[in-house]
C-alpha cells in the first residue's frame, strides 16, 4: 500500500457546528482520504490520505458545490492562503451585516407593532426589509439552497424558508392588497418577522465568531515566545545574527541576559538562572550550567551562556505545546446545536404539513379552495417562523454571560455554559491557581540580634541573582540596607560578602558545609521541619557559625480551602496537577483540603491526563493560569483561567475568573445549571405555540367548528412566543 501523508489545510465559509459536520462528511467520502477531522475553532481540517489516490481539485469542487472551500498548497494567491486574514475579513463582513440588519430591523419592528395604521407603513417596512433579506441576510438563502441540493436541513434552512415566505407574501400583499380585499380578507404583512429574525440570527453568529477568534491569537502568542533572530557562534569564533528558521541541529547559540531561548539544547559554557515557568508552572527560576538542558520559549535571567542546539523547528518542546493546543481544540467533537438538530426534523415536517393543508383545501375547499389553501400554506409557514427558536438560546446565554460578568466570571461561549453543569471532575494547577504564585518568607529563626544583622542580609540579597533572594529582600523592605564592602556570587550555592571586616554567607546548607560553618541544633531541626512542609530554606551565616534560617514558600490563597470544600459538597472530584515534586505537592494538597494530586507533570502529561479522564466518561474542567496549562485547558470540556495569569492561558480558556478567587468556580457551575435550565424552558415556549398553532393554521378545526386561524393572529402568537422567551431569560437575572 502507498505511504500515507497527513496535512492540515484551512477551510472557508464554515459558520457553525453543522457546517463542520457537513465538511467532515463530504471529505470522508472522497477517494484517497482515509480520515478527515475538522477543527471549527481554527477553521481547518486535518486530513490523512494516500497521495496517489487523492485529487484535491475534485475535493475543492465538491466542497464548493456544498458552499465551502479548502485552501491547498497549490493555491498561488498568498493572501488567500493567510487564513487569519481571511477569517478577520469574514468577521468584519459579519459585523457590518449584523449592525446593518439591526439598524434596519428596529424601525420595521416598531412600525409593525405600534404604527401599522400610519400612512405608507407597508411601503416603508418593505423598503427597509428588502436590503435585510436580499443583501445582509442573503447567506442564509445561499446556504439553505446548497444544503437542500445535498438533502440536508439546518437552522439556515428554517431561517431562509420562513423569512423568505414571510417577505414574499408581505411584498405581494403590499403591492396587490386588493386580491385579498376583494375576497373580504385583510392583506396582512410580516416584514417585521423577516427583518427581526435575520438580525437576531446574525447577532448570534457574530457573538460565536468573536469567541472563536481568540483561539488563533493564543497560538500566535505561543509562537511569539521564540525570538525571531539568534546569535550563532561559528567555528572560527565569530558571532552571526541569523533568523531562527535557519538554526540547525549542532549550532552553538549565545544567550545574553534577558533573552528568550530559541530552541532546545545543552549548555556548553557559562551559567545563569532560567525562568521555566512556561513548562513547569513553578515561579522559581532554575540554575543552568554546563551540561544542563534548556528549552525554547523559556527566559534567561541575568547570566550569559552558550548552548548547542539539539532540537529545532517542530521538534522543540514549545512546538509540541503549540501542536497539542491545536489538536486539542480540533479533537473535541463540535457541540451540535440543538436548534440544528430540531431544524433537521422540523423543516420537513412543517413543509409537509403546509403542502398537505394546501392540497386538502384545494380538493375539498369549495369555491374559495385556492385562496384558502394558499392562505393555510402561508399561515403554517409563517407561524413556524423560528423567531422564538432563534431567541431561545442567545437570550439565555447573553443574560447568563452578563450575570457571570457581574460576579467576576467572564464567559466566552455557550459551550462552557453547556458543559459547566455536567462537570464531575476539576483539575486544578498548583502555582498561581491554588497558591499565590509568588514566593514569600513565611518563617524566620535567628540566633543573634535580627535588628542589627538583617540590614547586612538585605544588602547581600539585593545584589544576589538567586531567585529566592527577591523574597528575602521584599520581607525586609522596611529595613535600610547596610553598605557591604565585598560581594561574590558562588554559582548554584549562594553568595559571600564582607561587612566591617567580617565575612557573611547567604544561600544553601551546602555553601555553609563547604566553608566549615557550624550549624546549631535549633536551626538544623527547623530546616528539617521546613523540608517536611515543602518550604525552601535560606541560610545566613557569619565566618564560623550559622546565624539564621528563613523559610520561603508559595502560600496558598486564603480562599482556596473554602472553594474546594464547596466543590466537594457539590460532588465534584478535585485533583491537583503540578509540575512540582511529590513532597511539595502533598504538603500543598493537605493544606488546601484536596484529596488527590499528581506531581511532576509536564504540559503534555496534563493534557494526556485530561484525555484519559474523558475516555473514562468524565466531564473535565481544568483551572490554570500558566502557559504550561494551555494544552490541558484546550483539551478540557470546561477551561477556566485565572485573571492574573498569562495572556495565553486566558486566550485558550473559555472562562476567566477575574479575581483569581477559586470560590467563583462553584458559582460558575451553578450559573451554568441555571442558564441551561432557562434555555430548555425557552425551547418549550418557542415550540408550544408551534405545536398548537400549526394544526390550527392548517385548518384542522374547520370541518368541526368552522374556525380558521387568521394570519394576523398567527403573527401575534409568534410575537407572543418571542416575548415569552425574552421574559423567561430576563428572569435568570433575579435568580440567586
Amino acid at each position: 500500500m502507498s505511504d500515507k501523508e497527513v496535512r492540515t489545510m484551512p477551510v472557508l465559509h464554515m459558520t457553525c457546528a453543522s457546517c463542520a459536520a457537513n465538511v467532515e462528511k463530504n471529505l470522508n467520502t472522497q477517494d484517497g482520504i482515509l480520515t478527515a477531522s475538522v477543527n471549527l475553532a481554527t477553521s481547518s481540517v486535518k486530513i490523512e490520505y494516500v497521495p496517489e489516490k487523492v485529487n484535491f481539485e475534485k475535493i475543492k469542487s465538491s466542497l464548493r458545490a456544498a458552499g465551502y472551500d479548502i485552501m491547498t498548497d497549490e493555491d498561488t494567491d498568498a493572501q488567500s492562503n493567510n487564513i487569519d486574514e481571511i477569517n478577520a475579513r469574514n468577521y468584519r463582513s459579519l459585523r457590518f451585516r449584523t449592525a446593518g440588519a439591526i439598524l434596519l430591523a428596529f424601525p420595521v419592528a416598531v412600525i409593525g407593532m405600534f404604527f401599522m395604521d400610519m400612512p405608507y407603513a407597508n411601503i416603508i417596512m418593505w423598503l427597509l426589509t428588502t436590503p435585510v433579506v436580499m443583501w445582509l441576510g442573503n447567506r442564509f438563502f445561499i446556504n439553505a439552497w446548497q444544503q437542500a441540493k445535498h438533502g440536508t436541513a439546518t437552522m439556515d434552512t428554517l431561517v431562509a424558508l420562513s423569512t423568505g415566505v414571510a417577505y414574499l407574501f408581505s411584498t405581494f400583499n403590499t403591492l396587490f392588497p386588493e386580491v385579498w380585499h376583494s375576497r373580504g380578507l385583510h392583506a396582512h404583512v410580516y416584514f417585521e418577522a423577516a427583518a427581526v429574525i435575520i438580525a437576531f440570527i446574525l447577532l448570534g453568529r457574530l457573538l460565536e465568531e468573536r469567541a472563536k477568534g481568540s483561539t488563533s491569537s493564543a497560538i500566535r502568542k505561543l509562537m511569539g515566545m521564540q525570538p525571531k533572530q539568534v546569535i550563532v557562534i561559528r567555528d572560527d569564533g565569530t558571532e552571526e545574527m541569523i533568523p531562527i528558521e535557519q538554526v540547525v541541529r549542532g549550532d552553538v547559540i549565545l544567550v545574553k541576559p534577558g533573552d528568550k531561548i530559541a530552541v532546545d539544547g545543552i549548555v556548553l559554557r557559562g551559567s545563569s538562572w532560567v525562568d521555566e515557568s512556561m513548562l513547569s508552572g513553578e515561579p522559581v527560576p532554575v540554575m543552568k550550567e554546563s551540561g544542563s538542558q534548556v528549552f525554547a520559549g523559556t527566559i534567561n535571567q541575568k547570566g550569559s551562556f552558550r548552548f548547542r542546539a539539539e532540537k529545532v523547528g517542530a521538534e522543540t518542546m514549545l512546538a509540541q505545546i503549540i501542536k497539542m493546543v491545536q489538536e486539542a481544540q480540533g479533537s473535541k467533537a463540535p457541540v451540535q446545536k440543538l436548534v440544528d438538530k430540531i431544524a433537521a426534523v422540523f423543516v420537513p415536517v412543517v413543509m409537509g404539513i403546509a403542502v398537505t393543508a394546501f392540497i386538502i383545501w384545494l380538493i375539498f375547499g369549495g369555491e374559495e379552495s385556492l385562496t384558502q389553501g394558499l392562505l393555510a400554506l402561508i399561515t403554517v409557514l409563517v407561524i413556524a417562523c423560528p423567531c422564538a427558536l432563534g431567541l431561545a438560546t442567545p437570550t439565555a446565554i447573553m443574560v447568563g454571560i452578563g450575570k457571570g460578568a457581574e460576579k467576576g466570571i467572564l464567559i466566552k461561549d455557550a459551550v462552557s455554559l453547556e458543559f459547566g453543569r455536567k462537570t464531575d471532575t476539576l483539575l486544578v494547577d498548583k502555582t498561581g491557581t491554588i497558591t499565590k504564585g509568588q514566593p514569600v518568607v513565611t518563617d524566620t529563626i535567628w540566633l543573634k540580634d535580627e535588628s542589627s544583622l538583617s540590614p547586612v542580609l538585605l544588602a547581600i540579597e539585593k545584589q544576589s541573582e538567586h531567585p529566592l533572594a527577591t523574597a528575602v529582600a521584599n520581607y525586609y523592605n522596611n529595613v535600610e540596607a547596610a553598605g557591604i564592602d565585598k560581594f561574590e556570587s558562588i554559582t548554584g550555592k549562594g553568595v559571600m560578602a564582607e561587612y566591617n571586616g567580617d565575612r557573611f554567607f547567604a544561600g544553601s546548607l551546602k555553601l555553609l558545609e563547604e566553608n566549615n560553618i557550624s550549624v546549631d541544633k535549633t536551626l538544623a531541626d527547623a530546616a528539617l521541619e521546613f523540608s517536611r512542609q515543602a518550604k525552601s530554606a535560606v541560610w545566613f551565616a557569619g565566618s564560623s557559625q550559622a546565624i539564621a534560617i528563613l523559610a520561603v514558600a508559595d502560600p496558598i490563597k486564603p480562599t482556596s480551602k473554602q472553594a474546594f470544600s464547596m466543590l466537594h459538597e457539590m460532588g465534584i472530584d478535585v485533583v491537583m496537577v503540578t509540575g512540582d515534586n511529590a513532597e511539595t505537592a502533598a504538603a500543598i494538597a493537605a493544606e488546601a483540603g484536596i484529596r488527590k494530586f499528581r506531581a511532576g507533570m509536564l504540559p503534555a502529561d496534563k493534557s494526556e491526563y485530561v484525555k484519559k479522564l474523558q475516555k473514562d466518561g468524565r466531564i473535565v474542567a481544568m483551572a490554570g493560569d500558566g502557559i504550561n496549562d494551555s494544552a490541558a485547558l484546550a483539551q478540557a470540556d470546561v477551561s477556566i483561567a485565572m485573571g492574573r495569569g498569562s495572556d495565553i492561558a486566558m486566550d485558550v480558556a473559555r472562562m476567566t475568573i477575574v479575581s483569581a478567587d477559586l470560590r467563583k468556580i462553584p458559582e460558575a457551575i451553578k450559573l451554568s445549571k441555571q442558564t441551561v435550565a432557562t434555555i430548555r424552558q425557552n425551547l418549550f415556549w418557542a415550540f408550544i405555540y408551534n405545536v398548537i398553532g400549526i394544526p390550527l393554521a392548517a385548518g384542522v378545526l374547520y370541518p368541526f367548528t368552522g374556525f380558521l386561524l387568521n394570519p394576523m393572529i398567527a403573527g401575534a402568537a409568534m410575537a407572543f412566543s418571542s416575548v415569552s422567551v425574552v421574559l423567561n431569560s430576563l428572569r435568570l437575572r433575579i435568580r440567586k
